[in-house]
């Protein structure tokens, strides 16, 4: 008789790379060693200083207190991802 679906092994039948990155990131138990690599290379003041050197145009967002208008709301995340975003952005440019 022929294998369930659940017990066959599909790895042999997909063209799959060899590769040394793991099946899952770890993200919560990498990102410790991340942040301090980057404390350790001063990353951010570097990043500032290299900015500066160009004459790159200091750029600033003013944020508004997040309950100003009532009860936070899925609109209010919505509004502090976007603003990370933008910053996040404008940071990598630059």
């Amino acid at each position: 008789m022929t294998d369930s679906l659940t017990d066959r092994d599909y790895r042999d039948t997909l063209f799959l790379p060899a590769t040394e990155f793991p099946m899952r990131g770890g993200l919560p138990k990498r990102e410790p060693d991340w942040i301090r690599r980057w404390d350790d290379l001063n990353l951010y003041d570097r990043l500032r200083a290299d900015a500066k050197e160009r004459g790159a145009k200091q750029w600033i967002l003013h944020d508004g207190p997040p309950y100003a208008n009532g009860h936070i709301h899925l609109g209010t995340a919505m509004n502090k991802i976007v603003k990370d975003i933008i910053v996040r952005s404008h940071q990598m440019a630059g």
